[in-house]
C-alpha cells in the first residue's frame, strides 16, 4: 500500500468496526447507508465548506473536516428551524444544496479543495481510531446490546430516560415551537437542540427515528467529540500527542472507585451520562470546538470578523445544546478578562467581545428557550457532598469526627471525578501562575466547572453538568501539563516505550484487582460511598511509596533514571482510573434486559400500537391515553414517568407523564398541575359522555390509546369512537 492510501487506513478500520458493533447490535443495513448518506450530505459537507471559508489558514484535513463537522451541527440548525417556521419541511433534504451553490461560485470555489501545510503523525491517526474503536466498543456493551430499537417481547425493558429522548426528538421533527410532548399545551423550556439534531437526520435522511436514537447519534457524537478533543488539543498545546492523551483522559480512564457493581456516588464526567442523556456528547462536540475558536482568537491567530462568526456560530448552538455550557464558558472567559487586564493593565478587547457573545447567548437561552426556568436550581455551598459528611439527624459528631469525615469526603470526591485533571498541578507549578491566555481559559472552565457544582444543587443532581462542561476544558489542560513533564524528563526511545509498558501495566493491574476483590458498595451511614474510594488510594499510596522507595534506591546507581520520577508517578495517578469504564461494562452485562441502570417495561404491544398511530395519523394529531404511572409505584405512589405513547408515535399526548415538565422538575411525587383535565381525559376511558368527548376534542385529539394493564375501558367508549387497532392489551380508537 502506498503511503497516501495507508493515511487513510485508521479511518477505515474505526469506520468499519463502528459500523460492525452497530450492526452487531441488530440495526439493518439500510438504516446505516441512510445515516452515513445523511451526516455526509447535511453535515459534515456544508460544515466543512463553511468553516474553510472562516478559518484563519488551512492546516490539516482532519482538523477541517472535525471542526467543520461541529460547524455543520450549527447550520442544520438554522436550516430546521427556517423550514419549520415556514411549514416546508419537505424541502430540508435539499438544504445543503444552498451551501453547495454558494461554494461553486467563483470566489469560493477554492474551498472544495485546499492545499494543507501539515499532516497529522500516522501515529496520532491510528491512537485516535483506537479511542473510538474503544469507546464505541464500551456503548456498544452498555448501551447499544441493552436496548434494541423496537422490543421483542412483552418483557423487555429500557432505561427510562430513553423513551423520553425519542419523544422530545419526534416533538422537533413535526413542531416549532417545542412542547413537551407528554403535556400537549406545556411549552418546553429546555436545552433541545440535540433533539433537532437527531430530527434532522430523520427529515433529511428518512432514517427512522428511534434508529437514530437508539443506534447512530451517540456513537456518532462521540466519535466526532473524540476527534474534536484529539484536533483541538494538539492546536492548543501546539503538541499532536497531547490531543490524544487528553482524548485518553476523557474516553478512557473513568472514575476512581473500589465497587463491583461499580458505585458512582458523586456521580460521572463521561461514564453512562454520555448515552444516557444524549445532549450531554451533543454539547460537548459544539463545546470543544468552541474552544478552538476561542483559543485562535485569544492567540491572535484570528482575530477578524471570520473568528468571531465561528464563535458566535458555536455559542449560539451552545445555548441550547446544555443549560451547563455557556455559565461554564463565561467562566472561563471572565478569568482570561482578568489575568489579563492585571498583566497588561489594558482593556483586552478581543477577550471583551468573546465574553459579551457568550453573555448574548446566555441571554437568549435562559429568556427564551428556558423562559427564565431554573428547574429547582439553587444556591447551596457544598449541598452536592453534604449529604455525605452531614450528620443524620438526632446524631451528635465531636468537632475532630466532623472535620475528619468532611475531609474524607472532599478527598474522595477529588480522586473519585476530578483525578484525570491531575496534569494541571504541575502545569501550575512551573509557570508559577504565569499562563498563556489559552491556558488561562482552560483552568478558568476548568474551575468553573467544579466551582458550580459545589455552589449549586438541583433537585435531580442537575448540578453535576457543570463539572462536565469544565471536565473539557480541564483534560485539555491536563494533557498540556502531562506534556510539559514529559518533555522535561527527556526520556530515550526505550524509555519511553518502558513508559508506556508501565501505564499498561498499572491499568491492567487495577482492572484486575478490581475484578478479583471489589465487592458491593454498602450505604448504611451517609459518608459510606466514600470509604472505598478511600480505602483504595490508601493502598495505591502504600504501593507507590514502596514504588518510590525502590526508585530512588535503584537511581543512585542508575543516573539515567533521575529527573524522571516525577514523570512515572504522574502517569500512575491519571492512569489509576482505567477500571472505571471497565467495571461499568461488567455490571451492565449482567444486567442483558434494558441494562445496568433504573429501567422500565416497554412491551412490544405498546411500542407497535404507537408506531401504528405514527402511521395512520397526521403529525398536528394529539392523543390521549389511560397511562401516566409507571409499572412500579414511587414512594408507594403513581411515578408519572411514561414516555413510551409520546416517543414512539412522534405525536403530542394530551397528557401521559409529567414528571419532566419544567414546572415540576423531576420530582416524581408531584401532583398534576391541572386536575380537572386529568380527570376529564381519564374519565373519557371509564365513563364517557358526550361532554367529556366534546371538551377532548376542542383540545385538538384525534386519537384514543388504551391499556386495559392501566384499568378498565368502559365498553360505552365504542359509541364515540372507532376502535382502528389493537395491539395486545392496547386498543387504539379514533375519535368521530
Amino acid at each position: 500500500m502506498t503511503a497516501r492510501p495507508a493515511r487513510w487506513l485508521p479511518l477505515i478500520v474505526a469506520f468499519l468496526a463502528m459500523t460492525a458493533l452497530v450492526l452487531a447490535a441488530g440495526t439493518p443495513v439500510a438504516e446505516v447507508a441512510r445515516y452515513c448518506a445523511y451526516a455526509v450530505w447535511a453535515v459534515v459537507l456544508p460544515g466543512t465548506l463553511v468553516y474553510r471559508a472562516l478559518r484563519p489558514t488551512p492546516r490539516t484535513l482532519v482538523e477541517d473536516v472535525a471542526l467543520g463537522t461541529a460547524v455543520g451541527l450549527t447550520l442544520e440548525l438554522i436550516a430546521w428551524a427556517l423550514c419549520g417556521a415556514l411549514d416546508v419541511r419537505f424541502l430540508l433534504p435539499g438544504w445543503p444544496l444552498l451551501v453547495v451553490a454558494v461554494f461553486l461560485t467563483k470566489p469560493l470555489r477554492r474551498h472544495w479543495r485546499p492545499a494543507y501545510p501539515e499532516k497529522m503523525p500516522v501515529a496520532w491517526s491510528w491512537s485516535v481510531a483506537a479511542i473510538v474503536i474503544f469507546w464505541t466498543y464500551y456503548l456498544y456493551v452498555v448501551f447499544l446490546a441493552r436496548n434494541p430499537v423496537l422490543p421483542t417481547s412483552e418483557s423487555t425493558r429500557q432505561y427510562l430516560d430513553l423513551a423520553y429522548q425519542l419523544s422530545l426528538a419526534g416533538e422537533a421533527k413535526n413542531h416549532l415551537p417545542l412542547h413537551l410532548p407528554q403535556v400537549a399545551a406545556e411549552p418546553l423550556n429546555y436545552h433541545w437542540f440535540a433533539y433537532a439534531h437527531m430530527a434532522m437526520a430523520s427529515l433529511v435522511g428518512g432514517v427512522d427515528l428511534t434508529a437514530v436514537s437508539l443506534r447512530f447519534a451517540i456513537p456518532a457524537l462521540c466519535a466526532l467529540t473524540i476527534v474534536l478533543t484529539a484536533v483541538v488539543g494538539a492546536r492548543v498545546t501546539r503538541r499532536p500527542w497531547a490531543g490524544v492523551v487528553a482524548a485518553v483522559l476523557f474516553f478512557t480512564i473513568g472514575e476512581v472507585n473500589f465497587t463491583d457493581p461499580v458505585t458512582m456516588p458523586f456521580g460521572t464526567q463521561a461514564t453512562f451520562v454520555i448515552w444516557h442523556g444524549m445532549s450531554m456528547i451533543y454539547s460537548w462536540a459544539l463545546l470543544v470546538a468552541l474552544i478552538g475558536v476561542l483559543v485562535t482568537v485569544l492567540t491572535g491567530e484570528e482575530r477578524s470578523w471570520r473568528g468571531y462568526l465561528l464563535a458566535a456560530l458555536l455559542i449560539a448552538a451552545s445555548s441550547g445544546a446544555k443549560a451547563s455550557s455557556l455559565p461554564v464558558v463565561l467562566a472561563a472567559v471572565l478569568l482570561v478578562f482578568f489575568t489579563q487586564l492585571v498583566r497588561t493593565k489594558q482593556i483586552p478587547w478581543p477577550v471583551v467581545w468573546l465574553g459579551l457573545l457568550a453573555a448574548a447567548g446566555q441571554l437568549f437561552a435562559t429568556a427564551v428557550l428556558y423562559r427564565f426556568h431554573t428547574y429547582a436550581t439553587n444556591i447551596d455551598v457544598l449541598g452536592s457532598l453534604g449529604v455525605f459528611f452531614d450528620p443524620p439527624a438526632g446524631e451528635h459528631r465531636g468537632w475532630w469526627e466532623q472535620s475528619a469525615i468532611t475531609a474524607g469526603v472532599v478527598v474522595a470526591f477529588l480522586v473519585n471525578m476530578e483525578l484525570r485533571q491531575a496534569g494541571i498541578i504541575p502545569l501550575l507549578r512551573r509557570h508559577r501562575l504565569r499562563l498563556e491566555p489559552a491556558q488561562w481559559l482552560l483552568l478558568g472552565g476548568a474551575l468553573g466547572g467544579v466551582a458550580a457544582y459545589l455552589l449549586l444543587r438541583q433537585l435531580s443532581d442537575g448540578q453535576q453538568y457543570f463539572a462536565r462542561a469544565g471536565f473539557a476544558f480541564g483534560v485539555i489542560l491536563s494533557a498540556w501539563g502531562y506534556a510539559e513533564v514529559f518533555e522535561r524528563a527527556q526520556l530515550s526511545r526505550r524509555g519511553r516505550w518502558y513508559l508506556g509498558a508501565f501505564a499498561g501495566l498499572v491499568a491492567l493491574a487495577t482492572i484486575g484487582v478490581q475484578l478479583a476483590f471489589a465487592g458491593p458498595a454498602e450505604w448504611r451511614r451517609p459518608f459510606d460511598p466514600a470509604v472505598p474510594i478511600l480505602r483504595w488510594i490508601a493502598l495505591l499510596s502504600v504501593c507507590g511509596l514502596a514504588g518510590w522507595v525502590i526508585w530512588v534506591s535503584l537511581s543512585l546507581t542508575r543516573p539515567g533514571m533521575r529527573g524522571k520520577g516525577g514523570l512515572v508517578v504522574l502517569t500512575a495517578i491519571l492512569v489509576v482510573g482505567a477500571p472505571g469504564l471497565v467495571m461499568d461494562m461488567a455490571k451492565s452485562a449482567r444486567s442483558p434486559n434494558g441494562g445496568a441502570y433504573y429501567n422500565t417495561a416497554m412491551p412490544r404491544s405498546r411500542v407497535l400500537a404507537a408506531r401504528w398511530v405514527r402511521d395512520h395519523s397526521r403529525p398536528s394529531d394529539v392523543l390521549a391515553t389511560n397511562v401516566h404511572c409507571g409499572p412500579v409505584p414511587y414512594a408507594g405512589r403513581c411515578d408519572p414517568r411514561s414516555f413510551w405513547l409520546s416517543a414512539y408515535a412522534e405525536r403530542r399526548v394530551l397528557v401521559e407523564g409529567w414528571t419532566f415538565a419544567p414546572r415540576v422538575a423531576g420530582d416524581a411525587l408531584t401532583p398534576f398541575w391541572d386536575q380537572a383535565l386529568l380527570q376529564r381525559n381519564d374519565r373519557v376511558f371509564t365513563d364517557p359522555t358526550p361532554e367529556d368527548l366534546t371538551a377532548l376534542k376542542a383540545d385538538g385529539v384525534r386519537w384514543l390509546v388504551a391499556d386495559s394493564r392501566s384499568g378498565a375501558v368502559s365498553p360505552e367508549l365504542a359509541a364515540y369512537a372507532d376502535l382502528r387497532h389493537t395491539e395486545g392489551a392496547v386498543s387504539v380508537y379514533e375519535v368521530r
